[in-house]
C-alpha cells in the first residue's frame, strides 16, 4: 500500500508541476497551482456515545473512539464542464473503458440544447443540476459562487471548506463537519512542489506515510 501511495504522489506532483509551468510561463505570480488543480477525499465523523464503548475493558481503536470514518464511494463518474456525465462502475481510464477489456458498465450523456456552443453561455441543464445536488451533499451548503466552478472564488471557497473539513477530521477533539469533502492532505507550493501538511505525515488511526514510500523490494510493475 505504501507502494502504491507513492506512486499516486508522483503523479499528483507530475500534474502540479505541468500546471506551476503553466503559471509561471504566463507570468501569473499571485496565484497558487491549487487555484487550478486540487485532490479531495470524502470522510465523515459522529459524536461519540460513551454508552456504546466496550463493558469489558476491551481497549476501543482510535477509529472507534474518534469517530471517524473515510467514505468509499465505488461508483465513478465525471462531469466535463456541466454539460457532459460519465457514471458507472468502469475507471475513468482506457483499460475499463475500452469494451474489451474490463468487464464494467457505465453510461455518458449530454443535452443537445445544454452545451456551451449551443447556449453560448454556462450550460444549466440537468447535468448542472446534478453537480450541484453533488456539491450541496458534499459542501454542506449551496452558494451562488457554486455556479460557476471555473471562476477562482469558487476554487477557493471550496477549498476553504474542505480545508476546514480536514483540519476538524483529523483532530483528536470532536466537531461537526460541514459536508463530507476534505481535502487531501497535502501543501503545494507556487512551485507546484507537494509535502506532507505540518504535523501530519501519517493518517489518522490507520497510521501510514500519506505520500507513502518507495519499496526496494518489490518491483515496480506490480504496482505501478
Amino acid at each position: 500500500m505504501q507502494e502504491i501511495l507513492f506512486w499516486q504522489g508522483q503523479t499528483m506532483q507530475m500534474m502540479y508541476d505541468v500546471v506551476a509551468g503553466a503559471l509561471k510561463s504566463m507570468q501569473l505570480n499571485d496565484v497558487n497551482p491549487q487555484d487550478y488543480l486540487n485532490f479531495y477525499c470524502l470522510g465523515n465523523r459522529e459524536q461519540f456515545n460513551e454508552e456504546s464503548t466496550s463493558s469489558n475493558g476491551a481497549p476501543v481503536s482510535s477509529a472507534y473512539r474518534c469517530r471517524r470514518f473515510m467514505i468509499y464511494v465505488h461508483a465513478k463518474g465525471m462531469i466535463v464542464d456541466d454539460e457532459y456525465v460519465i457514471v458507472g462502475s468502469a475507471n475513468i481510464n482506457q483499460r475499463s473503458l475500452a469494451g474489451t477489456k474490463d468487464t464494467e458498465i457505465a453510461m455518458g450523456s449530454y443535452q443537445p440544447h445544454h452545451t456551451w456552443s449551443a447556449r453560448k453561455r454556462h450550460p444549466h441543464g440537468q447535468i448542472y443540476g446534478y453537480r450541484m445536488s453533488l456539491w450541496s451533499e458534499h459542501l454542506g451548503m449551496l452558494d451562488e459562487t457554486f455556479e460557476e466552478p471555473e471562476r477562482l472564488d469558487c476554487v477557493r471557497k471550496v477549498n476553504a471548506i474542505a480545508e476546514d473539513n480536514w483540519r476538524k477530521y483529523a483532530s483528536e477533539d470532536f466537531s461537526l463537519l460541514q459536508g463530507h469533502l476534505l481535502k487531501y492532505p497535502v501543501q503545494v507550493d507556487s512551485d507546484g512542489k507537494i509535502s506532507s501538511l505540518p504535523d501530519c505525515e501519517n493518517f489518522p488511526d490507520a497510521g501510514g506515510r500519506i505520500l507513502g514510500a518507495h519499496s526496494t523490494t518489490i518491483p515496480d510493475i506490480l504496482t505501478t
